[in-house]
């Protein structure tokens, strides 16, 4: 890397992969913790996945909650929000298919939780 380039990568990937490990050892593998998003335009988002419900938690300082926009389709959730300073839109893949209509939404401090139950993705066909 030459001087003045920029440093792209994520400066707690590390951290947050140590932290999932520590987990995986107290939890005996249950927890996942996953930080990936698409189209992510400014907030810190990050999706655990523990047992039977996913649990997304994402940094919004500066929105206030009537500015957050919240839609899934079962596969992902989509955060969109406007703030004095700026507007966020986050499509955060989810690790498994959840129930979209179990969502239990909270926004306290400028952080966003969003808990969602697992979908039970396969049927029983009579014949």
């Amino acid at each position: 890397m030459q001087p003045g380039d920029r440093d792209d990568r994520d400066p707690f990937e590390d951290i947050f992969n140590e932290i999932e490990r520590m987990m995986d050892g107290m939890m005996n593998g249950n927890v996942d913790i996953h930080t990936d998003t698409i189209d992510g335009t400014g907030a810190h988002v990050d999706v655990y996945e523990d047992g039977e419900t996913v649990r997304v938690v994402a940094d919004l300082p500066g929105i206030e909650k009537d500015a957050i926009d919240l839609t899934c389709d079962g596969r992902q959730l989509t955060i969109e929000a406007a703030g004095d300073r700026r507007e966020v839109t986050e499509r955060v893949r989810l690790p498994t298919r959840v129930d979209e209509r179990s969502a239990n939404a909270t926004y306290n401090n400028g952080i966003l939780e969003v808990v969602f139950e697992r979908s039970d993705t396969s049927a029983d066909i009579d014949l």
